[in-house]
């Protein structure tokens, strides 16, 4: 029954501070930011069956969430620090040419970069004016100018008549 209460215990803390930590830091948390919050568990693990300190256990978690919140306001407030800790944007595709050298560093094949363009309505390569790779990892299709906008699908459901 001690487990119960512990974990109980625990999922409240982490709910509370995963609350105060704010929308952001749930939304889209860059790499750094996720491998940190993966260590989460192996903080809480051993208090959870009694071999540590569930107050040790917290205030490791805690200084952990505080050190996420800090890189958060950090990279907020100073644009040096979030190239560093959270990485810029690259162009994959420019004007229609795949850049292999961008492609060959960030290790994208070039059928990732068609797959998103298919998910975006382009056919050919010619319709991409920037293939850009996110710092957070997603890919962002820009088609030429003329090309249309590519229109969310939505399905439809079927009705019976």
């Amino acid at each position: 029954m001690e487990t119960v209460a512990r974990v109980a215990f625990v999922y409240v803390f982490l709910a509370v501070a995963f609350r105060v930590l704010g929308k952001r830091e749930l939304n889209a948390l860059s790499p750094f930011e996720l491998v940190t919050l993966m260590l989460i568990p192996e903080i809480v693990s051993q208090a959870l069956v009694r071999e540590a300190s569930l107050a040790n256990a917290l205030a490791g978690v805690s200084t952990l969430l505080v050190l996420v919140f800090l890189t958060s306001v950090l990279t907020h407030l100073s644009p040096r620090a979030s190239k560093v800790i959270d990485g810029t944007p690259t162009v994959l595709v420019a004007n229609g040419r795949i850049l292999e050298e961008a492609c060959n560093r960030q290790r994208i094949q070039p059928e990732e970069i068609v797959s998103e363009m298919h998910k975006s309505g382009l056919a050919h390569l010619s319709q991409v004016r920037w293939a850009i790779l996110e710092a957070d990892g997603d890919l962002t299709i820009i088609p030429e100018q003329g090309q249309p906008l590519p229109v969310a699908r939505r399905r439809t459901p079927d009705v019976d008549a």
